[in-house]
């Protein structure tokens, strides 16, 4: 009888972890000022002054009172608007580091060898970077 020996090659693999970073845009931000409106109504005392001349009549004919104004001066209203500063705000972006855990499950093969009999086996150890 001849002894066959059959070589058998095994490619055992183990998975390695490599993390990569990717920025991501989460957000469109717009900054803007608005103007809104609002009307006041506000009762503000004028003065006018005029000239009155009564003419009244002294015949019984003539009971009327004949009564002419003529302006003479008036207080008229002058509104003026003037911005005033409620408040400064400033908008600006700012970066914050954080450390986030990252898990993963990583698989590895390992040979492993069953015998029937009564085998002597021996190992020998090989450096695992082969």
């Amino acid at each position: 009888m001849k002894d066959e020996t059959q070589d058998v090659t095994f490619q055992l693999h183990k998975e390695k972890m490599d993390i990569t970073k990717q920025r991501v845009k989460t957000a469109d931000v717009r900054v803007y000022k608005n103007t809104y409106t609002e009307v006041k109504q506000i009762l503000v005392p004028v003065i006018h002054e005029e000239l009155v001349i009564e003419k009244k009549g002294l015949t019984p004919d003539y009971p009327d009172i004949e009564v002419t104004r003529i302006p003479m001066s008036e207080e008229r209203i002058e509104v003026t608007l003037h911005p005033t500063v409620l408040h400064n705000t400033k908008v600006d972006t700012q970066q914050f580091e954080e450390v986030v855990q990252v898990s993963e499950t990583l698989k590895e093969e390992k040979l492993r060898i069953e015998t029937i009999g009564d085998i002597k086996v021996e190992v020998v150890d090989t450096p695992s970077d082969l």
